[in-house]
């Protein structure tokens, strides 16, 4: 549950029961609040929306990808063998991890039509006493493959317009100075339009983005004609013989070749968005033929051109395009750059919501769309960090090798969450379940094991941000779970409370007091530091929790909940989804307690605010209860994010020792 203070607490939707196997999709309850599937005019919209929205990632891979698997870390020759295994590899990673993997499979597991790591954690949850343990764990993988995204939204803006703006040095050498300078330009006035929000923006993405795969696909065909021997490279054959003649250099390449699948992670996140049809029809008709023919464009570029494998995307172009191929491919990795910012204000707020991250603020830069936010601390800390990462590794050459590490780690973390609730909410059989799940996993760590190596030089980035970002998400947690136990201490039983009232009578006053109840079961300490020192109570008094249900959101019939305690006093419970911004005073206009509403004016809300102490009582340990204390001071007021009014509350404080 989570609470005015930003307590977050299990609260797990019902479970589903289909049957059948991996490929079954659920359709239980977490379909019952979906609209029906798009069709028509209103798919092909939504579709090309998703063209600018979900595949700006995968899209502009095309950009850095074969180009680093001969001129990267672990460069080889490109000679006619390498190149046809290269993109037997490249073929087979685009079948097997994102057609076959993310949009056969893994796109059927959404928590009521979300989608991304943190809604497949929420749909998890311990089958019994005995398996609290192993979900403890699961949890603490979706944190951490949550925490790693964090990480790619870092680097995908860097090495994106990076490789964009590269292009003008082939345009001219006399480019190549002003390279990082008109980079940091483009990331500065990228994140400052975050602001305005992507309505106004968005409504060109699709298109851009469609120009863009048009563009790839004529490029790409027009060299498949100039050597057609390169499409053998379909045959896995020429995969296993790259193997066989390269060791271990052939395996360590995989790290580049991975580079090609690196958005299959936002294919998932950003289901919630468009839906999992129009996804699937922006891939399967438009992105993976465009992307397949522009590879093999490139490697057909190097059967005839081998010198062109420095930059192989731009030597497609003839000389007279080069310039507003430049331009485009700019436009386009800004485009990617848009989606996983909007991806990490997504993944923030869902956080915030299932109690793993302090209250932030956030701004709603859409009146319509409810999923365009807008959280400027975490915009100002993504544009430091790409800015500093375009200064620190200088080119996209040396950002590629920070590239990828993060990602494997996050899909192998989703095959494994995917093969527990295969398990548990689809009926799988073990039988079945096991060998995908294992073909999966040998995908995933196989690029896991060629990016480790990556550590050394620049993969560290993304797994330090990672440990970072989990530290606060496990500290916050657990530190609010201590901190409702220390408040449960100095509780008041309900019936010991109303006993008292009932024999000492305070003086009650007209109106209502809303007092805002962090543990839903005995009396909040602000109401009793409230009679201790004012001596009154209002004629009617509310104790209300905020709670966020494991589902992204809920229907008005299920956001309310009211126990009737005694005269004049009422217990409510108001229901959220981790995707849903709270609204206590709409919802409470909606209810009727004692035959009577809430009236603005006559309501009053009393919130705690506590100050912690560090102390070395047993929960935590000294450093992180410090960190706990710091962040809960410097998080968001609840006023704000409940969207409370000011003139209506009252904050009355209190000293916790943790």
């Amino acid at each position: 549950m989570k609470t005015e203070s930003g307590e977050s607490a299990v609260s797990h939707p019902p479970s589903s029961s289909p049957s059948g196997a991996f490929e079954s999709a659920a359709a239980g309850t977490e379909k019952t609040h979906l609209p029906a599937a798009p069709e028509g005019k209103y798919l092909a919209v939504l579709t090309l929306g998703a063209l600018g929205v979900v595949f700006g990632d995968i899209g502009t891979s095309p950009l850095y990808a074969l180009r680093e698997c001969f001129t990267g870390h672990h460069p080889i020759p490109p000679s006619p063998e390498n190149v046809l295994g290269i993109l037997s590899l490249i073929f087979w990673a685009l079948v097997l991890t994102i057609s076959v993997k993310y949009l056969g499979i893994v796109l059927r597991a959404d928590n009521r039509g979300e989608g991304g790591i943190l809604a497949l954690m929420a749909l998890l949850r311990p089958p019994s006493a005995t398996g609290v343990s192993r979900h403890a764990v699961l949890v603490a993988l979706g944190l951490f493959g949550a925490a790693l995204l964090y990480g790619d939204s870092i680097i995908t803006p860097a090495i994106t317009v990076l490789s964009a703006v590269e292009g003008l040095e082939i345009v001219t050498p006399a480019f190549k100075p002003y390279i990082q300078p008109i980079v940091v330009v483009i990331l500065i006035v990228l994140f400052l339009i975050q602001k305005k929000g992507t309505a106004g923006v968005g409504a060109v993405f699709g298109p851009v983005m469609l120009v863009w795969f048009v563009v790839l696909a004529v490029l790409g065909a027009v060299h498949i004609v100039d050597a057609p021997r390169v499409l053998a490279a379909v045959n896995p054959v020429y995969a296993v013989r790259f193997f066989a003649h390269n060791g271990i250099t052939g395996f360590l390449l995989l790290g580049s070749v991975f580079l090609v699948v690196t958005g299959g992670e936002a294919l998932y996140a950003d289901m919630g968005h468009f839906g999992a049809k129009p996804i699937r029809m922006g891939w399967f008709a438009f992105v993976l033929p465009s992307l397949l023919v522009n590879y093999f464009g490139q490697g057909a570029l190097l059967l005839t051109h081998p010198a062109a494998a420095s930059n192989p995307l731009f030597g497609l172009s003839p000389k007279w395009a080069l310039l507003p191929l430049v331009l485009l491919a700019t436009a386009a990795s800004v485009i990617a750059s848009q989606a996983v910012i909007s991806g990490a204000f997504s993944l923030t707020r869902q956080a915030i919501q299932l109690g793993y991250m302090p209250r932030l603020r956030i701004d709603h830069t859409s009146e319509k769309e409810i999923g365009q936010i807008y959280l400027p601390s975490i915009n100002w800390a993504l544009a430091l960090a790409c800015i500093w990462l375009v200064f620190a590794f200088k080119d996209s050459g040396a950002l590629a090798s920070a590239y990828g590490v993060a990602v494997t780690t996050t899909m192998g973390i989703t095959t494994a969450l995917l093969y527990v609730y295969a398990r548990e909410a689809w009926k799988v059989s073990r039988a079945i379940a096991v060998p995908v799940a294992l073909a999966f996993l040998v995908v995933d760590l196989a690029f896991f094991g060629a990016n480790i190596v990556k550590i050394g030089s620049g993969g560290w980035v993304p797994l330090v941000i990672a440990l970072f970002v989990y530290t606060i998400m496990t500290t916050w947690k657990t530190g609010r779970r201590i901190l409702a136990a220390r408040l449960r201490e100095a509780t008041l039983p309900v019936d010991v409370f109303l006993q008292d009232v009932e024999k000492r009578s305070p003086t009650r006053v007209k109106g209502t007091a809303v007092f805002m109840d962090r543990i839903p079961e005995g009396i909040p300490p602000p109401l009793l530091h409230n009679l201790k020192h004012n001596k009154i109570l209002h004629e009617r008094v509310v104790f209300l929790t905020v709670v966020t249900d494991e589902v992204p959101r809920l229907k008005e019939k299920e956001r309310s909940r009211c126990e009737f305690l005694g005269p004049g006093f009422w217990r409510v419970s108001l229901h959220y989804g981790f995707m849903e911004n709270p609204d206590v005073p709409r919802a409470l206009r909606k209810l009727r307690l004692d035959g009577k509403g809430f009236e603005p004016m006559e309501t009053t809300f009393f919130l705690g605010r506590e100050t912690l102490i560090a102390s070395k009582r047993p929960g935590m340990a000294l450093w992180r209860e410090h960190f706990f204390a710091w962040m809960s001071r410097s998080e968001g007021r609840a006023t704000a994010f409940f969207n409370i009014p000011p003139g209506r509350v009252v904050e009355l404080g209190l000293q916790v020792e943790l």
